[in-house]
């Protein structure tokens, strides 16, 4: 990544004996399903992240996992990084 993220959004994920806290970078909705594009640094150099919302329609907890296909995750790839110009996003 390599722009300031004022104000961002930030997600915290809970796993069965971890936390981490993401930044929400951007967010879009394709073919009915909802994903976010987060990162573990509201600035500079860090780790990305290309989640699947899998929440139950109406409920107050967001659920999200990663999205693991190759496919999926290249394609993701390429409309966050169209979206969200101004990060460099390597794979």
């Amino acid at each position: 990544m390599t722009r300031e993220l004022f104000s961002m959004e930030k997600l915290t994920l809970t796993g069965d004996n971890d936390e981490i806290e993401l930044y929400i970078l951007e967010s879009t909705r394709l073919g009915g399903q909802d994903y976010i594009f987060a990162a573990d640094t509201p600035a500079g150099d860090g780790n990305c992240y290309i989640l699947r919302d899998v929440s139950k329609p109406g409920s107050d907890t967001g659920i999200y996992e990663p999205v693991e296909d190759e496919h999926e995750l290249d394609y993701l790839a390429g409309v966050f990084a169209e979206l969200v110009e101004d990060i460099d996003i390597e794979f």
